[in-house]
């Protein structure tokens, strides 16, 4: 199949509906992570924990089907940028992927080096990446909260650049994302 290129530079409907699933999924994760409780040695993932596996799962789905739709659906850089605002641009949506993915992955192995038996809202068993670990449980939680931060840095750099888009350059950058 070849991709085929949305004319005008527009993001189609798909991709806008993923896009901000997804920025709204990180709004709520973000607080249930940092407002559970600590986990601590030996202990077993209460409902905030649960909660914020789950949504991580679907997080997980969402940039995984998102990715797939950007590699078969690409949009054509807005052409009125300069060429370092176009591959910038280019590069940080390719980071928040990565970044997204990777944070998901790693929240998911900490659960597994944990040894828990958990699933998606309390409806389906979610299969172990790998066996219990102590020796990988900090490990693998260090990774997790360097790429929670990671990812909020570049989003937050990722929504000033669009704003500054929106106030200073006053173009049309922002309504490439936006319903309509």
């Amino acid at each position: 199949m070849v991709p085929t290129q949305h004319s005008a530079g527009q993001y189609g409907t798909t991709a806008k509906v993923f896009h901000w699933m997804i920025v709204a999924l990180l709004a709520v994760q973000y607080p249930v992570g940092w407002l559970m409780p600590d986990i601590h040695r030996d202990m077993q993932p209460g409902a905030p924990m649960s909660l914020h596996i789950s949504l991580g799962i679907v997080i997980l789905a969402l940039i995984v089907a998102r990715l797939i739709w950007r590699l078969t659906h690409p949009v054509a850089p807005e052409s009125s940028l300069p060429r370092w605002q176009r591959l910038s641009s280019e590069a940080t949506h390719w980071l928040l992927y990565v970044l997204i993915l990777a944070t998901t992955l790693t929240g998911w192995l900490f659960a597994s080096f944990r040894g828990w038996s958990i699933s998606f809202f309390y409806l389906v068993p979610l299969p172990m990446l790998a066996g219990a670990s102590r020796p990988a449980i900090k490990v693998i939680d260090g990774w997790h909260q360097a790429l929670e931060w990671a990812l909020l840095i570049v989003a937050v750099a990722h929504i000033a650049s669009v704003l500054v888009h929106r106030f200073v350059y006053r173009d049309q950058v922002l309504q490439r994302m936006l319903p309509g």
